[in-house]
């Protein structure tokens, strides 16, 4: 759901090794209604190729005409586009708005490149909308928003290429069931975990990574960035116990268990006197899961999937804006 850019990116290594010349297209800022969020990207080529898009397709011409042009120059153009109501349906707006576009060509990124593409942190990029001059940066947080701003006189843009969700899940039970299927529509790399092989068993869990070590082992294997969201299932503290500790001891973004309140408040007791500070136990989530009411497992995985989206779009609050 978050790495939609790797492609766009990989296409503008291959096309320069090739020999083509290329320009970047960035949505940089928007106003009223856009089909297409800042950061999104297109790609043009001397050749006339593209990939990715900036809008509906309603200022794709106009962006690839200055494509063309910057390829020459090889001076960065801002491009804005303003679309009054009554036009709005007529180029593919819901509403009136407004959109600005970088066009760059390629020549201040290719030295991060292989950076851009390997990188397991979010990537920042800031780039003068005058010069064109980029700085390379990893972030530490994968919710960051690319923002376009005013830095002493200077126009700056700073994009952040999220890296892909990960969710870990202890326990393969039915809630876990469901919860694949969510996470598979929302494009979210998932593995389950669980000792118990009655459970994690690939006729329950067909093509899902599926691992039968013990969950604070698996994930101690496993990398855990910004990215990755952990939560456990099984109410069996001699599995939960212990892969809540390597979590509240990880940067993943959302961390959740499930349970009723009594028994958090007992999980409490324990993780304490595994010296987990009360600021690290504070990161779970529990009980886990918007209060949606929820009482299936199909219900409850719902509430947990949402709440993860929630964390991690909107940071620590649990409410869907």
């Amino acid at each position: 759901m978050s790495s939609d850019w790797k492609p766009i990116w990989q296409n503008i290594k291959d096309w320069h090794e090739a020999g083509r010349g290329v320009a970047i297209a960035t949505v940089v800022e928007t106003w009223g209604s856009s089909p297409r969020p800042t950061g999104s990207m297109m790609i043009v080529d001397d050749q006339g190729a593209i990939e990715g898009s900036v809008s509906g397709g309603c200022i794709e011409g106009a962006v690839i005409q200055a494509a063309s042009e910057v390829m020459s120059s090889k001076e960065p153009r801002m491009l804005e586009f303003s679309v009054s109501n009554d036009q709005a349906w007529e180029v593919g707006l819901s509403c009136g708005g407004r959109v600005r576009v970088l066009v760059e060509s390629i020549s201040e990124k290719l030295p991060f490149m292989d950076n851009i593409l390997t990188a397991k942190e979010p990537v920042v990029l800031t780039t003068d909308c005058t010069t064109g001059k980029t700085i390379f940066a990893l972030g530490n947080n994968n919710a960051a928003k690319s923002k376009l701003r005013e830095q002493g006189g200077q126009v700056v843009f700073t994009q952040i290429l999220e890296q892909p969700l990960k969710l870990m899940i202890i326990g393969a039970v039915h809630i876990t069931q469901a919860m694949v299927k969510i996470a598979a529509a929302l494009d979210i790399d998932v593995a389950v975990i669980d000792p118990r092989t009655t459970f994690a068993s690939k006729i329950r869990f067909p093509g899902i990574d599926l691992c039968t070590d013990w969950p604070d082992e698996a994930l101690e294997t496993r990398e855990i960035t910004s990215g990755t969201a952990i939560v456990t299932l099984t109410h069996d503290p001699k599995l939960d116990d212990a892969a809540l500790q390597v979590a509240l001891n990880s940067p993943a973004f959302y961390i959740a268990s499930l349970g009723s309140r009594k028994t958090h408040a007992a999980r409490v007791e324990r993780l304490s006197a595994r010296g987990m500070t009360e600021e690290q136990i504070a990161r779970i989530h529990a009980p886990a899961g918007l209060d949606l009411g929820a009482k299936t497992p199909a219900e409850i995985a719902l509430s947990v999937m949402a709440q993860m989206i929630s964390s991690y779009r909107n940071g620590n609050s649990d409410e869907i804006r």
